[in-house]
């Protein structure tokens, strides 16, 4: 066993440890919006780990796997944002441990 494939399989330890987290987060949580953060910073993470991991077991994808992830970070987190915006117009309930509300903040100006 090569160094490569030893840290492929580490890197894919490490995805599927925030693949787990994103679905504790997913039935831990109280409402839409920390249920969609958790998802879509934990699983952005799980993806790019396992991801990564994989290019580097199989050499020969790697380029190919590094470009998956590159398009996988500048994606996520754009498309998390545009459902919490989604669910925030219909007016899907906060939990009442909600502090701060930046979006009625930001609309009051």
């Amino acid at each position: 066993m090569g160094i490569n494939v030893i840290i492929g399989y580490t890197l894919m330890f490490i995805g599927a440890f925030f693949f787990l987290l994103s679905a504790i987060g997913l039935l831990r949580l109280p409402d839409l919006y920390t249920r969609m953060q958790a998802a879509t910073k934990s699983t952005t993470l799980g993806a790019i780990s396992s991801i990564i991991g994989i290019g580097l077991m199989k050499e020969d994808i790697l380029i190919k796997s590094i470009i998956l992830a590159t398009f996988i970070i500048l994606t996520a987190p754009i498309s998390g944002s545009a459902l919490i915006r989604a669910g925030y117009k219909a007016k899907s309930p906060m939990t009442d441990k909600t502090v701060v509300d930046k979006f009625k903040e930001k609309e009051g100006e």
